[in-house]
């Protein structure tokens, strides 16, 4: 009994020496590497010092501690930033709606200054600056190399005041100049319409004022049509739409489901996770919906868009969107400015991470470029001349077995007709999503 008793002691101290050696080595790592970064504090500090001695003009130390801090935060990724106390200021504004500038939402590009998306009916849009555009210059000066916040410095300015921005476009063989006029920009978070019988929400961003002004309109457009039973579907337009605040997204995606998941975040930390799920209530009442997106449709907007075409409540129409599936959180910092970190990546109900993929339409509809002017002319004169009919004959004989109400709808169902063939001219996938709604309506509730 003795000996079992030694045995297991000597067994136990072994396990202690054991362990004893395995931890001393991963102890001495964790030291060595506290002396590492103590050590490259103190290389910093050096270089600082050295800065503020010898660079061949006076320096502002406060603006060397800021650039070194951005530097640390955009080594990270292309959204993870330093915030000024201007800057943080900046941002509280645009999250309610207003703001002074171009309306452009830029991100950065292997350091290129690339354009996610213009926002509908700002000075940038006007000028004709598309998502996927890359800006060379401003004012002639060049931007590349340029960090993504001091390019974006550059383009500010005065309201009223005149900007030169240089372009790179896909398809066009050299770059071009575009002139803009920097003005305050008013954010009208949806815009809605209708076309027939579909009611059209052009949702451009997502801030404090989107998910009210997307319940607002839309029973605006349903009371307009006569009610939902008059409604052949909704369309959700988020092409173009550089996203915004998480939680809006969600509350959009609610809108139009009952139950179930609608984004997921995973951090470093799986405990850090969150999940966020539907409530019952459906504003569209179980209509059909179309979601257009494009290559400027970016983070909030593929959470919704993802959300509804994971749950088949959505056919989503258009191009592959931007592929932005990160999360990134504002932390205040004791400046008055903030760091706006990168803390984790978002999931649609299906689990998928988007980052750097993007969503996938259901049905892919590329928008066509515009022809010039004077080959829409031309094409023009040539339909115009094969789409002579027997009435436009001199002397031809009149239709007299047709009540003149006969008359009235057909000529009530030509301009519906026509105005469907002029919207494919102006927006093909617009058009598109609308004659899916038309034939889902022609099925009926029942097929």
């Amino acid at each position: 009994m003795k000996k079992f008793i030694m045995a297991a002691v000597g067994g136990t101290l072994a396990g202690i020496v054991l362990t004893t050696q395995v931890a001393a080595p991963l102890l001495a790592q964790e030291a060595d590497k506290k002396v590492n970064v103590y050590e490259q504090l103190d290389l910093f500090g050096d270089i600082f010092e050295r800065i503020r001695a010898q660079y061949v003009e006076d320096v502002d130390e406060g603006d060397l501690i800021e650039a070194a801090i951005n530097g640390m935060l955009t080594s990270l990724d292309p959204h993870s930033s330093y915030l000024s106390p201007d800057d943080a200021n900046d941002m509280r504004v645009q999250t309610r709606g207003e703001f002074g500038g171009l309306g452009i939402e830029v991100t950065q590009e292997e350091g290129f200054v690339k354009v996610v998306s213009p926002i509908d009916g700002t000075p940038a849009d006007e000028a004709g600056i598309e998502a996927g555009d890359f800006i060379t210059h401003v004012d002639g000066e060049s931007i590349l190399g340029l960090a993504l916040d001091g390019a974006v410095e550059m383009m500010r300015g005065p309201v009223g005041s005149e900007i030169i921005v240089t372009i790179v476009r896909e398809g066009e063989a050299e770059p071009f100049d575009v002139s803009i006029i920097r003005d305050t920009i008013k954010l009208t978070a949806v815009r809605s319409r209708t076309e027939g019988q579909t009611v059209v929400l052009r949702v451009t961003t997502f801030n404090d004022q989107t998910t009210p002004n997307l319940e607002e309109k839309l029973a605006k457009e349903v009371e307009e049509l006569g009610g939902m039973d008059n409604v052949n579907g909704f369309v959700i337009d988020l092409r173009n739409n550089p996203g915004g605040l998480l939680t809006q997204a969600i509350r959009v995606s609610d809108a139009f489901l009952e139950k179930g998941e609608i984004v997921s975040t995973r951090g470093r930390d799986p405990a850090d996770g969150d999940r966020f799920n539907a409530t019952p209530g459906d504003l569209a009442m179980g209509k059909p919906v179309v979601v257009l997106i494009n290559g400027g449709s970016a983070s909030a907007s593929e959470i919704v868009a993802g959300a509804l075409q994971d749950h088949r409540r959505a056919i989503v129409i258009g191009t592959k969107s931007f592929g932005k599936g990160s999360v990134q959180t504002v932390m205040p910092l004791r400046s008055n400015g903030a760091m706006r970190l990168t803390t984790a990546r978002y999931y649609t109900p299906s689990g998928r991470s988007i980052q750097a993929l993007g969503v996938s339409p259901d049905i892919i509809v590329e928008q066509p470029r515009r022809a010039p002017e004077a080959e829409n002319e031309a094409e023009e004169e040539s339909i115009s001349r094969r789409n002579r009919s027997e009435s436009d004959l001199r002397g031809s004989l009149d239709n007299d077995s047709l009540t003149e109400d006969e008359i009235r709808q057909i000529e009530a169902d030509r301009e519906k007709a026509e105005t469907a063939a002029q919207l494919r001219e102006d927006d093909y996938q617009l058009a598109y999503a609308i004659d899916i709604l038309k034939g889902l309506s022609a099925l009926g509730p029942d097929k």
